[in-house]
């Protein structure tokens, strides 16, 4: 690196955003963000080190505070999840960014779009993507445009309608856009261009075509995935299904809405490969991964449950703060949470759910955990023979009956992985906060990444038992850690009155 740079994120709660602002703090840039939402952005760990402006590239006044004393600003924003109209938004946004920029005297804009051939009859989301970038050139800041076809990572969109599709179908009936020929880039490698464009002035001014070592096609990586997760799969290639009524099978199979899932599937239609040398010739030293490397990476991160960032993210959750039960799924990962008050500090919360397991039992329905042991001894898992190392003391490594304590965070969490036998990977987290009247908030986190289709079906299946046990259990520590604080303060009072007697 040849100096530290001011930077602006655009799109820094957004999948691609979300990864690159850590990379730039980690480099000792500084880095502001731009966001709708101050609160969005709050909820990252890295938010105590960026400076955060609130604002809107639809909206040009918000812009100028933003864009001062920036000397690059990474574009990374898109209109595609607000339905028609898209195309024209894009536009629009960046026209306003690229003025703001240029009035800011912003030196260079970085941005990311698509490939494809710009003389073929694109589909209309990589046409918005090319358009976009010649709208930020408008205005005469010099820009940096990365053309990128599927990015393989954990929470990718493209991505994860592929992921989705061969996790959950066996047999998959898919259109001609199967023997497309597209070269995939890993997101660790997409960020290493991103963040090298800053030290590489040759790049200025530049449209540089980025891709993975592999050119394969549609259909090559659903059966390399499939593969790599030891998943028999058939491709049954039809000529009638149009984008349009695959648009609603993605929508009815996957948690991709058909708003979003229409236009990048016509995009399917489309070759995206890299047809000029600019990437090796600006950036010999970055070597990016095959296709196998990448999902390597994909594959490792599902068996950690790491999932840094998601496309879903830069849209918000759908639930309401004030409930204390919702489900989601994340990049393959469902999560069921449950959020409960408790009448307790957080220090007496944080004993009671670390004291869970062993001969104390798991606090609610423990006759079914005892059950589920059993099974799983017969099946050749742990069952609940190990018991814990110590009844009050926990530690990270510590087996927990068929679980595995993977984090702790002394007085706040505790993270559990599954080691029972099961078709898919599971943990359970409990996590206490402090509110201010001196009570507590628990959340449970029960987390499942299903292993194909058998993996999907057991979840949904034995859902309404485990949702039942996962009540129980809030339930049940919630009353526990309130019993505990009564008892702690009874001790306290009766401590105090044997001082002042004597």
């Amino acid at each position: 690196m040849e100096k530290p740079h001011r930077v602006l994120v655009t799109g820094a709660t957004g999948y691609i955003g979300g990864r690159l602002t850590p990379r730039l703090l980690r480099d000792g840039h500084a880095v502001r963000v731009l966001a709708r939402s101050r609160t969005r952005v709050e909820a990252r760990p890295w938010a105590p080190d960026v400076e955060i402006a609130v604002g809107d590239v639809l909206e040009p006044s918000t812009l100028a505070p933003a864009l001062q004393g920036v000397d690059c600003a990474y574009y990374l924003v898109h209109s595609m999840a607000r339905g028609n109209g898209f195309r024209e938004t894009d536009v629009r946004a960046a026209r306003a960014f690229a003025e703001a920029a240029r009035d800011a005297g912003v030196g260079r804009i970085i941005y990311l779009g698509g490939l494809g051939d710009p003389t073929a009859r694109l589909s209309e989301h990589l046409r918005s993507r090319q358009e976009t970038g010649n709208a930020l050139r408008e205005a005469g800041v010099p820009v940096t445009e990365y053309r990128a076809a599927v990015i393989v990572g954990t929470g990718s969109i493209s991505f994860e309608m592929v992921r989705y599709l061969v996790e959950r179908l066996p047999v998959m009936v898919c259109p001609r856009w199967i023997y497309s020929r597209v070269q995939p880039i890993a997101v660790s490698d997409l960020l290493d261009y991103l963040v090298a464009a800053l030290d590489r002035p040759a790049s200025v001014g530049r449209v540089v075509e980025i891709g993975g070592r592999d050119v394969t096609t549609y259909g090559g990586m659903m059966l390399g995935y499939a593969r790599a997760r030891g998943l028999n799969r058939v491709l049954l290639p039809v000529p009638v299904l149009t984008p349009r009524l695959s648009s609603y099978w993605v929508h009815l199979v996957t948690p991709i809405p058909a708003s979003i899932g229409a236009p990048l599937i016509d995009g399917l239609r489309n070759d995206v490969v890299v047809t000029d040398t600019t990437a090796a010739e600006l950036f010999p030293d970055i070597r990016p991964l095959d296709y196998q490397g990448a999902l390597a990476a994909v594959i490792d991160d599902l068996h950690h449950g790491n999932i840094e960032t998601s496309w879903s993210d830069a849209h918000g959750r759908t639930h309401a703060s004030s409930h204390d039960v919702w489900t989601e799924t994340q990049s393959g990962m469902i999560l069921e949470h449950r959020t409960m008050p408790v009448a307790a500090p957080p220090a007496a919360v944080y004993r009671t759910f670390t004291g869970i397991g062993g001969r104390r039992g798991w606090y609610f329905a423990n006759w079914l955990w005892r059950l589920r042991g059993i099974l799983d001894r017969l099946i050749g898992g742990a069952g609940l023979r190990r018991g814990r190392r110590h009844p009050d003391d926990i530690r990270v490594g510590d087996a927990l009956d068929f679980w595995r304590v993977e984090a702790l965070e002394p007085g706040r969490l505790m993270r559990l992985r599954a080691e029972m036998k099961t078709p898919g990977r599971a943990w359970l987290q409990y996590e206490v906060h402090a509110e201010a009247d001196g009570t507590s908030r628990l959340e449970q986190t029960a987390a499942f990444i299903p292993h194909g289709l058998m993996g999907l079906v057991y979840w949904y299946a034995l859902y309404p038992l485990h949702a039942w046990i996962f009540r129980g259990m809030v339930n049940a520590i919630a009353k526990r850690s309130e019993a505990a604080a009564v008892v702690a303060e009874l001790r306290e009072s009766a401590s105090a009155g044997s001082r002042a007697l004597r």
